[in-house]
């Protein structure tokens, strides 16, 4: 049978196009899909159990789709609620909805699919063997497990079709894979499976795989051979090119795709033009695992950071830049360790010069002549005091630090005071493994609500 899929943007707080999602609408779709998350902006997010996107924006959207889902009477699911996709994110994203019930006056039965792991269950997942890593994967022992924060497992189509079985009128899942909320009703109809995890891989940023990457709306009609790929936005289309090229966004290898319980191979896979803004795609293969497993992500502290900004404007010392950073940055380590008696293990010191190389540092190869380079200095410690205690050590050196002990002293530019900024605790990913799982539904659970 054929299954049509509503995606109304790659990631819930973006925004979309509104004429193009009541366009979808009117297609009578049999779900409406979309991303609630991410790890694009780092581990804060996981770490905190706290969404990156806007409250505000967020509810906006969400009232926008859940009108949609009322309208076309299917299901609307969210994957990788609130960002992070933890337990306190789903909840987050189940109080907007809640909210939105009662202002929009709807009567809704709404499930939650938890991906959270109690830290417990992985350490003896660790002990029985069923704890891999992936490559590149940081060591882990009990003690680090147990110093995370939050850990999530990755959810797929299993997972989101036994959410789908509860009848539901909206899911809101923890961390899924991005495929996972439009795959599984495909599968569960019986579509082609190759064709269904391709179609989900292509569709799940919305319209990046069209010519009209911000529009957000795309449609995708799933069937026993393939797929087709419709942009509703005015002035989107896609095209063979934009849609193969897809494959190649956040992976590893562009022919192949590992998802829990499988891999999808688009070696063989055909994109052809049917109409002035469709493609249709057939070809690919799904290969299922023997073991079904799936990927887990875990964030723990790394301290707390204070950061400071200045910029150089002068020539001399735009032009010898880096060697003024190295300089400085030898000088501030034997002030630190003398002055404050914090140990160089104890802390670390990063200045980034901004528009020379504050992205690849060493690895630039790109050479430039800037007017201006902006010096941003970070500090992380083991406690916010004590990342700060060295900030304001180094404010008077990054304001007037010379190049050269014989010229006078310069003055660069604080573009705000105090010149320090404290950011709190910090978070990094402590976790690039999976888990395996004697049945999908092991490390999930399931709750429904009527609001």
């Amino acid at each position: 049978m054929t299954t049509r899929v509503l995606v109304p943007s790659g990631v819930l707080g973006l925004g979309f196009d509104e004429d193009a999602l009541w366009r979808g609408v009117a297609l009578c779709p049999d779900i409406i899909a979309i991303d609630g998350g991410s790890t694009d902006s780092g581990p804060a997010s996981l770490g905190t159990g706290t969404s990156k996107y806007s409250r505000a924006s967020t509810k906006s959207e969400w009232r926008s789709l859940m009108k949609a889902r009322a309208k076309a009477n299917v299901p609307l699911v969210i994957g990788t609620c609130g960002t992070a996709g933890t337990n306190s994110n789903v909840d987050w994203m189940f109080e907007i909805t809640r909210e939105l019930a009662s202002e929009l006056g709807q009567q809704l039965k709404v499930a939650r699919l938890y991906s959270e792991q109690p830290q417990g269950r992985i350490v003896q997942a660790l002990h029985d063997g069923r704890l891999k890593p992936l490559d590149p994967a940081p060591e882990v022992d009990p003690g680090t497990i147990e110093k995370m924060t939050h850990i999530v497992a990755l959810a797929g189509a299993e997972q989101i079709n036994e959410a789908l079985a509860t009848g539901a009128d909206i899911i809101l899942a923890g961390r899924t894979t991005d495929t996972a909320i439009i795959v599984a009703r495909a599968l569960f109809n019986g579509d082609h499976p190759g064709g269904a995890w391709h179609g989900a891989k292509i569709g799940e940023c919305g319209a990046l795989c069209s010519t009209h990457p911000t529009s957000g709306v795309i449609f995708i009609e799933f069937d026993d051979t393939g797929f087709r790929v419709t942009p509703l936005a005015d002035k989107a289309r896609c095209t063979p090119y934009s849609v193969s090229a897809h494959m190649l966004y956040e992976n590893a290898d562009p022919m192949r795709l590992y998802e829990p319980g499988g891999y999808l191979d688009v070696s063989a896979a055909r994109y052809r033009q049917i109409d002035e803004r469709s493609v249709r795609v057939e070809g690919a293969e799904w290969t299922p695992n023997p073991a079904y497993c799936v990927k887990l992500e875990g964030a723990k502290p790394a301290g707390f950071q204070t950061t400071l900004l200045a910029v150089l404007r002068d020539p001399h010392y735009v032009e010898n830049a880096e060697i003024w950073a190295g300089k400085l940055t030898d000088f501030l380590n034997n002030e630190i360790t003398h002055r404050l008696q914090i140990a160089r293990t104890d802390y670390v010191l990063d200045l980034r010069l901004m528009g020379v190389n504050s992205v690849l540092g060493a690895r630039e190869v790109q050479q430039g002549t800037p007017n201006e380079v902006g010096v941003l200095c970070i500090v992380t410690a083991q406690s916010q005091e004590e990342a700060s205690e060295i900030a304001k050590l180094i404010n008077p050196f990054l304001l007037h630090y010379p190049l050269t002990e014989e010229e006078e002293l310069p003055t660069f530019a604080f573009p705000y005071s105090p010149a320090h900024s404290e950011r709190g605790a910090i978070f990094e990913f402590a976790l690039n493994h999976v888990l395996d799982l004697d049945h999908p539904m092991d490390a999930f659970q399931i709750t429904v609500d009527e609001i």
